[in-house]
């Protein structure tokens, strides 16, 4: 697609329902790659980005296939896996590539990964992820702008690794490769995203040990072996919040169907400063709009303000009574929009 034309001035009114979750999606995908038995994994969204990574994980050897249904499920098969090679084509497309550095090193003992391709919205260096592979006992070396990695005891070791930052990828990467290691991995400062506890939870419907998932310590005794299993992924609280701000901003009144609550309190406590009206069910989350307040938000990891939802929450400022000061704290590029 070539442009998008919007016409504007029309209050947004109707129901909406929330997505299953792109980043939590990623994630527990590639967890597949350290299964023998085929896995479900069900309300996963069509899109680009999970296309990528299903390819990806198909030049491995993992086959796919979609389960007609309610929610979109997806039945993953790597019983055939035995490929250890993610090409520069897989990285170019989805940054989500790197997260098969811990599992194919787990699973195999090996793995040759390319960079993943440059970020829009600002630097996401790999650096932490392969610092803390390398404290589980990874040997890596760079060649042609891949990671060349191996295991030289064959699995990884039980270390206590604290993150330097609570990179959300790291964790991400670290938990897959934990999940077969030989001993108890602690890491430290690790994220705290919704999507990282998620994650654990799909870890443990598969055989693994997982504990402290959603603070910031996660504690994971490995296991000899994954099984197949099967999980529901976790609703996407970026769209979820953007739905709100839309029917908001339009000043219109918007429902969002199953929209994760325990996980937006940031954006709600903002939206009643500035002067929505929230209503909630067992359903979901109903927004009225009106003429907003002027409010200043900071971008932080989680639970601070999302900053995923920080161009939307600027656009509403726009429209509002008064100032507002937005301060951008995780992507130096995120202003790209303003």
């Amino acid at each position: 697609m070539d442009e998008l034309r919007m016409r504007g001035g029309i209050p947004l009114v109707g129901t909406v329902p929330t997505s299953g979750s792109k980043n939590a999606s990623l994630a527990i995908l590639m967890a597949s790659l350290l299964c023998e038995e085929a896995c479900v994994f069900s309300d996963i969204p069509q899109l680009q980005d999970v296309e990528s990574l299903l390819e990806l994980l198909h030049s491995l050897g993992v086959h796919s296939q979609v389960i007609p249904g309610e929610l979109r499920s997806l039945r993953l098969s790597p019983e055939q896996v035995g490929g250890f090679e993610v090409s520069d084509v897989f990285a170019q497309k989805t940054r989500a590539s790197i997260f098969a550095l811990g599992p194919l090193l787990a699973r195999f003992g090996r793995a040759v990964v390319s960079l993943p391709g440059g970020c829009g919205i600002g630097a996401r260096p790999v650096e932490i992820h392969l610092e803390g592979l390398q404290q589980l006992g990874a040997h890596m070396e760079w060649k042609n702008g891949c990671i060349h990695a191996h295991l030289p005891q064959g699995r990884f070791q039980g270390r206590h690794v604290a993150l330097r930052f609570p990179s959300v990828g790291a964790t991400v990467n670290l938990m897959l490769a934990a999940t077969l290691a030989e001993g108890v991995c602690v890491f430290e400062n690790v994220a705290c995203e919704p999507e990282i506890e998620d994650l654990a939870k799909a870890l443990q419907a598969l055989g693994a040990c997982v504990e402290g998932a959603g603070t910031s310590q996660i504690r994971i005794q490995g296991v000899q072996r994954l099984r197949g299993g099967s999980y529901q992924v976790m609703k996407d609280r970026i769209e979820a919040g953007t739905f709100l701000l839309a029917g908001f901003l339009t000043q219109g009144r918007v429902k969002v169907q199953s929209a994760p609550r325990h996980c937006l309190g940031a954006l709600l406590l903002k939206l009643e400063q500035a002067g929505a009206k929230i209503l909630y069910d067992s359903d979901g989350i109903v927004i009225e709009g009106g003429r907003s307040q002027a409010v200043s938000v900071t971008t932080l990891p989680y639970p601070g303000f999302p900053t995923d939802l920080q161009a939307q929450f600027m656009s509403l400022m726009t429209l509002a009574e008064g100032s507002s000061c937005i301060t951008e704290t995780i992507f130096e590029n995120r202003f790209m929009h303003v």
